[in-house]
């Protein structure tokens, strides 16, 4: 089956961050758009993010983007810091093409920023600062960490050696076209557990594997646990990391929950 056509689109950020993004539209209901976000080098050119791109298309239009640093977008990767305004952009996006509701799916340390995000738009809508243009109707975030400087496994301890050291961030570069910015966080942004204690009432979906090879399951338990209501936590079997594992039935299972709950 052919990938779904999509229709590229250059996006501004509130710091003047130009991100490259594509629009597919809906084989689904369309009121429903799905605001997609890749991993940590990843990109939406990349196959895997196509597929799941294509997936999603059947329940809702998809805005794909790549985060600052990584692919056409321009800027530096904070990692996980400054992209919640890279999502805001897309989000913001999706309403303005007539998007009634919307819903963040984000993988990795794109789940990492969907958590905050959302976290942040919605305390926000509560203290009356926030507008409709940024709101979210639904949250899912898939083999996202739920804490900062974890390096328990192989894959995270490369990964920092990649952020942290100059050799690593020009591999990155080179291999991976992701650009990272060599000063580190200052202030500390929340971590994933504390910011999603700040979604509710909005949905929120975690999705875990129990094969992922570089955040353990305490990751998903330790969102879950600090999160409040409605809620649902996905253990899947043999699942490991991010877009590159996730199977069409499981992006098919993440379409329906986000149809049935945004």
């Amino acid at each position: 089956m052919p990938l779904a056509p999509s229709f590229a689109v250059m996006l501004r950020t509130e710091d003047n961050v130009r991100i490259e993004a594509a629009h597919t539209p809906s084989r689904g209901p369309a009121d429903l758009g799905i605001v997609l976000a890749h991993g940590f080098t990843g990109s939406l050119r990349e196959r895997p993010a196509r597929r799941i791109t294509h997936v999603l298309s059947g329940f809702g239009g998809v805005v794909s983007f790549d985060f600052r640093g990584h692919g056409r977008s321009g800027g530096e990767s904070t990692v996980g810091d400054l992209e919640i305004l890279d999502m805001d952009a897309a989000v913001r996006h999706a309403r303005a093409i007539g998007y009634a509701r919307v819903a963040v799916v984000g993988f990795s340390m794109g789940g990492a920023v969907a958590v905050r995000y959302a976290g942040r738009r919605a305390a926000a809508g509560r203290d009356g600062r926030a507008g409709r243009d940024g709101e979210i109707d639904a949250v899912v975030t898939v083999s996202a960490p739920a804490r900062w400087y974890y390096r328990g496994t192989r894959p995270m301890r490369q990964v920092h050696w990649a952020i942290e050291r100059p050799l690593g961030r020009l591999a990155a570069r080179v291999g991976k076209r992701t650009r990272i910015r060599s000063r580190g966080w200052d202030p500390v942004p929340s971590a994933p557990h504390e910011a999603v204690v700040d979604i509710s009432p909005t949905p929120l979906l975690i999705v875990h594997g129990d094969a992922d090879s570089f955040f353990p399951l305490d990751h998903a338990h330790q969102l879950h646990d600090a999160a409040g209501e409605p809620k649902e936590l996905w253990i899947e079997p043999g699942y490991g990391h991010a877009e590159s594992a996730a199977t069409p039935d499981l992006v098919r299972r993440i379409g329906r929950w986000v149809v049935a709950n945004s």
